[in-house]
């Protein structure tokens, strides 16, 4: 059975007719549903019935979505895919920046948005069982990754990063030295290739940066290829 035939999908929307639609459309899916119209609404289900996925818009009525995601993020990690009518780069990074796992923007169709669940629920199938897979621990300059215990630490310090940021990272340290091109990383992360995609890869390398780069504009881990894409490059550790 595949894993999304049995997920729990919390629908937090305001709008009674794009809530219907979205119901309506996860339906034919054999999803188990669940709907909010409030973000405080929101919270309570999400600590209540721990679905596998969150679609969140941000514009509720109460408090603003981002303020959701923040709270969610204080206890669980579960996916949150923000589905959004603000589609300038600041609301996503906003979002992005506060734990969203996904962005997409209204209006949107039913098979991408079917498409993206799927993808975040075989991503965190994929996170939830990576220490059963990965034993080893990476280490590269001051950053230091334990894959069988899903964290990373730089300079020894724990760092607080977001399912999409710690696969990213993940990524780049398999393959040290390599470019990984765009469409090989959205493939890996997100499991498609969609153009749209590009931009939330470029918000999520950024917010990554500023956790592990002292100064993100001379990278020592992350180095950009204009117009490839990105290649993890081999740091030594910082002099006291």
């Amino acid at each position: 059975m595949p894993i999304e035939s049995h997920a729990k999908i919390l629908v937090v929307e305001d709008d009674a007719t794009v809530r219907n639609l979205v119901l309506t459309a996860l339906e034919a899916q054999s999803f188990d549903l669940l709907a909010e119209s409030t973000g405080r609404g929101a919270i309570a289900s999400a600590a209540t019935n721990a679905p596998d996925v969150v679609l969140l818009d941000l514009g509720l009525p109460d408090i603003d979505g981002i303020e959701v995601v923040r709270a969610i993020r204080v206890w669980s990690q579960m996916p949150i895919i923000v589905v959004s009518a603000r589609s300038e780069d600041a609301d996503k990074i906003a979002a992005l920046d506060a734990g969203a796992d996904d962005y997409l923007t209204k209006p949107f169709s039913v098979g991408e948005l079917q498409a993206r669940i799927r993808t975040t629920l075989r991503r965190s199938s994929y996170l939830s069982n990576a220490p059963m897979r990965e034993s080893s621990t990476f280490e590269n300059g001051d950053l230091r990754i334990d894959y069988s215990a899903g964290v990373a630490y730089l300079s020894g310090e724990e760092l607080h990063l977001t399912p999409i940021e710690y696969k990213l990272l993940c990524l780049l340290s398999h393959n040290v030295d390599r470019v990984l091109t765009h469409s090989f990383i959205l493939n890996e992360v997100w499991g498609v290739e969609h153009q749209a995609d590009l931009a939330s890869l470029r918000v999520f390398m950024g917010t990554l940066r500023k956790k592990i780069e002292s100064d993100p504009a001379h990278p020592r881990y992350i180095q950009t290829h204009v117009g490839v894409g990105y290649r993890m490059i081999r740091a030594t550790a910082a002099k006291d």
